[in-house]
């Protein structure tokens, strides 16, 4: 799906066209323009050469049924990953990818090993979320929540990514309360974020409670230590008035240990951090922490007065942590 060729084509057509094509993609869902009603057939068979609107993907379903990974390839050959969460509650989240792998080299992550190769477009990014909403329609679900927290660093790609949620929010009708962007901790993100109107909320990796741990984990901290980061967290919320989502994966033997939840408390004791404590899905390098111990970990934040909440894994049997199936079918 090309949005910018769309529009080019149907230029010289009456101004309610562009609307039928939006509402065809956005609300009808179509994956081929020859189930769009309301436009002729040699309209159709113009936008479906030149604009066609099948996505390539491969499906990857968890045992559970709560997961689902799909495995888009791009019309440069490029693949990412997206990954929809089913939850007990009836919610869907999709979790969308901004970039082609990553620049910013997290030991933890699948997606670091890759290396950048590319920013997504707008309608890749889409892309995305139409996939899982076009599949939820056949069962008469609908897509509740979007994060931004699959492959990339969307304040890498903050234009396309802002443009991407202007869409998400409008024209697929996703209330902005329902959608997320996390950044690893790219200041000049946050500082720009503060500045949309738009209220979407912000998450923030963590991963670990003090510098010496971070940037040995995430490099980015060299460059965004906690100080400066925990600072611009600050001044959003001064701006904006909205909660911010701390995450925190726990990983066995490296960030898990008592001390460390107290290090941490030290850090998240304020009115709107809320800590989400995150089962890690194992990779070749970390294993995830026990169980036991992250109800242990979570225990002593709560103690500490820290607002927190506890995810468990999903679709580790589908390699659901971002950039393991890419990396598994040597996306180049």
């Amino acid at each position: 799906m090309n949005l910018e060729k769309l529009y080019k084509t149907l230029e010289g057509q009456p101004k309610y066209r562009i609307q039928q094509a939006k509402d065809g993609i956005f609300k009808r869902l179509a994956g081929n323009w020859d189930e769009v009603s309301n436009i002729s057939k040699d309209l159709k068979e113009k936008l479906n050469k030149e604009c066609p609107l099948e996505i390539d993907a491969m499906i990857f379903a968890s045992r559970d049924a709560k997961t689902t990974k799909v495995l888009i390839t791009l019309s440069d050959g490029l693949q990412i990953e997206s990954v929809m969460l089913a939850h007990k509650d009836g919610r869907h989240t999709v979790c969308v990818s901004t970039q082609v792998g990553c620049p910013l080299a997290c030991t933890f992550c699948a997606t670091g090993k890759m290396g950048l190769k590319r920013n997504l477009e707008v309608e890749e990014m889409l892309e995305q979320v139409l996939f899982f909403s076009r599949m939820l329609h056949e069962e008469d679900k609908r897509v509740s929540n979007v994060v931004f927290m699959g492959m990339g660093e969307p304040f890498l790609n903050y234009d396309h990514t802002l443009k991407a949620i202007g869409y998400i929010n409008e024209d697929l009708g996703i209330g902005a309360r329902h959608i997320s962007v996390s950044t690893s901790g790219v200041i000049k993100g946050i500082e720009r974020l503060s500045n949309e109107k738009m209220q979407i909320n912000l998450a923030v990796s963590l991963h670990a409670p003090n510098d010496k741990l971070r940037s040995e984990l995430m490099p980015i901290n060299k460059k965004f230590p906690l100080r400066d980061l925990l600072k611009s967290v600050d001044k959003y919320i001064v701006k904006t008035g909205r909660r911010v989502m701390f995450e925190y994966l726990m990983i066995k033997g490296v960030n898990d240990s008592p001390a460390q939840a107290s290090q941490l408390a030290g850090l998240m004791k304020k009115p709107l951090y809320m800590v989400n404590l995150i089962a890690y899905n194992p990779t070749d390098v970390f294993k995830p922490t026990d169980k036991k111990a992250i109800e242990d970990f979570k225990t002593i934040l709560e103690q500490e007065g820290v607002g927190v909440t506890q995810r468990y894994s999903f679709g580790a049997d589908i390699d659901a942590a971002c950039g393991q199936l890419a990396n598994k079918n040597n996306c180049k």
